[in-house]
């Protein structure tokens, strides 16, 4: 999963970037200083994982990881060229979803690129690039649609979306908010557009706010306002504070966050919510060589779930060994799972549940 992060410039991308990634990027009070998008990978916690190491005490682990991409900040004009313009949308594209950081604290310290604090402002500025660029390419699809429909009357029923799709987008509304029935799903699917990328808005609030005042918090409302009518996911979050976390270590952090009533860190609600927009879930492989989480979508069947250990294993499928992890916890083993009969044997049309735990049956 590669999750990019978007913002103005000055509102806290690229420290919370580094505080969720340790990744040294640079961080200050003018616009532009991030230039080439710096990349960061996580890893993905989870607590599953940490308990099948300690049954089985592999010679390795290896959690899924999570890619960022701190994306260079954006101004207006972004899709003519303007500022970093092309490579901001460019970088874009290369993404699964967008995480877009929104300031919603005021500082006399810290300049805004547009001189005050407008959480709508600022979400619309980079929203309208992103439908700018959009429209260009709709306009395209457009007019190679028209094309086809001389020579088959069938493809009337393309022109007829995408000019729909095109006055939504005019009206300042993102793709990923325009309906669609499954049909035209299918088409929009054909047409990699960058306001169809599912968003995470993350409300960045200063320290007291985010302590505090958060439901009060008029800037925080507003992103709230937007995200419920865009569709998207949104949650509060305080750069300082995870700048301030990142380097704790483990005991100290978790004394921290529940001091803020909170039960996990930022990077990990992030990552949730990540999973949850992208509709992924994942499975497990356990042994003493290894214990590895693999990241799948929801609805992967079992031979493409074993194609993503190795090509060989989904080619020469055979079956899976299956056991759902809480089943294995409270037996205790998996010999004690299978007298109990909770492994399960699992053919071709087997969906793969989150937490399943598997050995994959092959033969090439």
């Amino acid at each position: 999963m590669k999750l990019g992060m978007v913002g103005l410039p000055n509102v806290g991308k690229s420290t919370l970037f580094n505080a969720l990634t340790n990744a040294g990027a640079e961080s200050a009070n003018y616009p532009f200083c991030t230039i080439d998008k710096n990349i960061g990978i996580v890893s993905v916690p989870d607590e599953r994982l940490d308990a099948l190491a300690k049954m089985y005490n592999p010679d390795k682990f290896t959690p899924a990881t999570l890619e960022f991409v701190d994306i260079a900040g954006l101004v207006k004009g972004a899709s003519k060229g303007e500022g970093l313009g092309n490579k901001f949308l460019a970088d874009i594209r290369e993404v699964d979803a967008i995480v877009h950081v929104v300031r919603c604290f005021e500082s006399m310290d810290i300049i805004h690129v547009d001189g005050s604090i407008d959480p709508a402002r600022d979400i619309e500025t980079i929203n309208l690039e992103l439908i700018f660029s959009d429209v260009e390419m709709v306009d395209r699809r457009i007019d190679k649609a028209k094309k086809m429909v001389k020579a088959d009357k069938k493809y009337q029923a393309e022109v007829d979306f995408f000019e729909n799709l095109k006055k939504h987008l005019e009206d300042g509304k993102p793709a990923r908010s325009f309906e669609t029935t499954e049909d035209e799903e299918e088409m929009l699917k054909t047409c990699p557009l960058l306001s169809l990328k599912p968003v995470i808005y993350a409300a960045n609030l200063s320290e007291d706010d985010f302590r505090n005042n958060i439901d009060t918090n008029e800037h925080y409302k507003a992103v709230c306002k937007i995200a419920e009518e865009e569709k998207a996911a949104i949650f509060p979050i305080c750069a300082q504070i995870e700048a301030e976390i990142s380097d704790m270590d483990d005991e100290d952090k978790a004394m921290f966050l529940s001091d803020l009533g909170l039960e996990t860190s930022g990077l990990n609600r992030i990552i949730k919510e990540g999973y949850s927009l992208l509709g992924l879930i994942s499975f497990l492989t356990a042994g003493q060589p290894e214990v590895r989480a693999w990241t799948i979508k929801k609805g992967t069947k079992a031979p493409q779930a074993a194609g993503k250990i190795h090509t060989d294993f989904e080619k020469g499928f055979i079956r899976a060994e299956v056991v759902a992890f809480d089943d294995l916890m409270a037996c205790g083993s998996m010999a004690a799972a299978k007298e109990k009969g909770l492994v399960r044997l699992e053919g071709k049309e087997y969906v793969m549940n989150d937490g399943d735990i598997v050995l994959f049956r092959f033969n090439v």
